[in-house]
């Protein structure tokens, strides 16, 4: 699917350099996901001008990557990294090498991680999208083969990144690593403790929003690669579940087929979702007890899990918004159990949370892929239906105002007090504001001539 303004842009860019006498292809992930049948989101472009001579020719572009000759070209509201033909030096960091030199289109397309990313198209072809390719790739696109280009382990050790951008290529963009490449991500696995785990993060939100999250966790623990990003999963491998409640198999299989139906119902999925499925039975593995009888408990997993979640989320250093959202989420997510025998104001309260709806997503998937038991799930959906003309929980009747107002002074007891009022106006025993405070003069220490006089101030 071709988009025509990015498209026109980038080749006014292009123009320009080639109109100076450079040679400028498009680059990358542009020319690989047009072959593979994908949206083109964004252009890179590659030239052999140098940066200078970039900045020369685009007045108000400027460095982004002073060190590697990149720089930020804008024309038509779109922005465009164009970056000369580098070769890379030595790599020290297991990110980014120490230094690098200025050469040609070849040697620009062989220091590239994958042969599918390692792919140049001549803008100015006819007819267009003539692809030139020092490294194999339109073979393995057409074959739908990720390999490294070169020797696996050499590229792996220069950009351990590459380890996890292996899993989630193959999984955004459906294809199969090949052997070698694979053997070679395994065997190199421990690399990917030296990547900051910002970057680490970056790629695992890629890999769980996209519809093959399922296969990219599996490769994630296959790999070894999950020991350096979620290591508390591999307790899930193998921790067997109540037969009658889980006959799907142990807590990753649960899991895995969460993972795998998430979505399919076609509606958006967000992040804390994603994160909530894969998390939401961490605490299973520590919490596991088996009594007497055989029978196997979880009990507190969701508390236990809340907090390892918190850990886990903190570590890989997501926002606090993040966290709090999915610890939440993985300690309410056994609460559904109890829907049916809820007190109504104790349901109205439970379906307000700010994430409801991803949390009674998380319990759907978490039915179907245990015991098929739905029945909780559409008590809820009924429920909420029934208030979809009016706020799950109203404005309270009587606020903390109004205790100051009648005399009280502030202390533990007024929130209990309100709690109460909030509950009998959620029960829908208390309609009425006057009613409300007539109420109150009777579980607070209220002077009644006082409520009187403040029922009269308010006209009720």
């Amino acid at each position: 699917m071709e988009n025509l303004p990015l498209r026109k842009a980038a080749e006014a860019v292009a123009h320009v350099l080639a109109g100076a006498g450079h040679t400028v292809y498009f680059v990358g992930g542009c020319v690989r996901d047009r072959l593979l049948g994908y949206p083109v989101k964004d252009i890179d472009i590659a030239t052999s001008a140098r940066p200078e001579e970039v900045l020369c020719l685009f007045p108000g572009a400027w460095e982004v990557g002073a060190a590697f000759g990149v720089v930020l070209v804008r024309r038509d509201g779109f922005c465009f990294e164009v970056a000369t033909f580098r070769r890379d030096g030595r790599y020290r960091d297991g990110r980014r090498p120490e230094s690098v030199c200025f050469t040609d289109a070849e040697e620009d397309a062989r220091r590239r991680d994958f042969t599918m990313n390692g792919l140049f198209e001549d803008p100015f072809s006819v007819p267009p999208g003539r692809v030139v390719d020092y490294v194999g790739g339109v073979a393995d696109i057409r074959a739908r083969v990720l390999r490294c280009i070169g020797e696996p382990d050499l590229r792996f050790g220069e950009d351990s990144l590459r380890l996890m951008r292996a899993v989630r290529f193959a999984v955004t963009r459906e294809v199969q690593v090949e052997e070698e490449t694979y053997a070679a991500v395994c065997r190199n696995a421990p690399l990917l403790a030296r990547i900051a785990p910002e970057r680490i993060r970056e790629e695992l939100d890629r890999i769980l929003l996209s519809p093959g999250r399922k296969r990219g966790v599996e490769m994630l623990v296959e790999t070894g690669l999950m020991k350096h990003v979620i290591p508390e999963l591999y307790g899930m491998v193998g921790c067997t579940q109540p037969p009658q409640w889980h006959p799907e198999g142990d807590v990753y299989t649960h899991t895995l087929m969460m993972l795998d139906e998430l979505g399919k119902d076609g509606a958006p999925v967000s992040l804390e979702l994603a994160l909530g499925v894969l998390l939401h039975d961490v605490g299973k593995p520590p919490c596991r007890q088996v009594d007497e009888t055989g029978r196997i408990r979880f009990s507190g997993h969701d508390k236990a899990g809340a907090a390892m979640a918190r850990e886990i989320l903190r570590r890989l250093k997501y926002s606090n918004a993040v966290v709090d959202a999915v610890s939440a989420m993985v300690e309410r997510h056994m609460r559904f159990m109890n829907v049916q025998q809820m007190k109504k104001s104790t349901l109205r309260m439970f379906m307000s949370s700010p994430r409801f709806r991803d949390e009674l997503e998380l319990h759907r998937l978490d039915c179907l892929s245990s015991n098929g038991l739905m029945d909780n799930w559409q008590f809820v959906r009924d429920s909420m239906d029934s208030y979809r003309d009016a706020p799950l929980v109203p404005p309270p009747l009587v606020t903390g105002r109004d205790l100051v107002n009648l005399g009280l002074s502030p202390g533990p007891d007024f929130k209990n007090w309100l709690s109460r009022l909030q509950e009998l106006q959620l029960e829908g025993t208390l309609r009425t504001r006057k009613e409300a405070l007539l109420l109150l003069g009777q579980i607070a220490p209220v002077e009644q001539n006082t409520l009187a006089e403040y029922l009269e101030k308010l006209a009720l």
